[in-house]
């Protein structure tokens, strides 16, 4: 392993993210230490996952000094094209209300029958390494989620679209959307940590 740095800062203001991140990378990287970045929001005017994870990354990276993570994350669904996308945190507009988001997409749904109601989690992570007289090092690596829609919300755990998500792979009798999984659960099969599995990797260059 290269020597350098054991402290990644990771380019959000979103505390569920950061707690999320912490635990992915204790169970890769138990000697990194994931730190909360505290600078100005970047406008993310990218028009991918990929495109926004950089500017985020970049913006960190340049603010501290260290190496930086950003994740550029949402929700595909199918039969609207793939919306929200990388709209899901605006989706009812630039307050970010979770809530809000979450009422609204349900309500754009409300008369698609179970078949059409797919959708997946899509996790684009930057990692953004500054170097020597101004050199970057710049990797990106995606994780897909697949799953459906509920009809309703349900469960009390998670944040964003995790109440109406549900996972493909579950036992038809006893499916449940990610909000009623716990934590741990979230962390081993989501969209972020099928992203970090490729992230990994690199994390070894630090």
């Amino acid at each position: 392993m290269a020597s350098g740095p054991q402290q990644i800062v990771l380019a959000t203001h979103n505390l569920h993210k950061v707690a999320e991140f912490q635990s992915i990378v204790a169970s890769v990287r138990p000697d990194l230490q994931v730190l909360a970045y505290d600078g100005p929001e970047p406008i993310e005017d990218g028009v991918s996952f990929a495109e926004n994870a950089l500017i985020k990354a970049r913006a960190a990276a340049a603010h501290t000094g260290l190496p930086a993570l950003a994740d550029d994350s949402g929700i595909c669904v199918d039969v609207l094209g793939g919306a929200p996308g990388i709209f899901s945190a605006y989706w009812a507009g630039h307050a970010k209300d979770a809530s809000a988001n979450l009422a609204l997409l349900l309500d754009q749904l409300s008369d698609i029958a179970d078949p059409h109601r797919t959708a997946q989690f899509h996790s684009t992570i930057a990692l953004v390494i500054p170097g020597p007289e101004g050199a970057v090092d710049e990797r990106v690596v995606e994780g897909v989620w697949p799953g459906r829609l509920a009809h309703v919300a349900a469960g009390g755990g998670g944040f964003g679209y995790d109440p109406v998500f549900i996972p493909d792979g579950q036992r038809f009798d006893a499916e449940t959307t990610v909000a009623e999984w716990t934590a741990e659960a979230k962390n081993e099969a989501s969209h972020r940590a099928r992203a970090f599995v490729a992230l990994a990797v690199h994390l070894e260059d630090l």
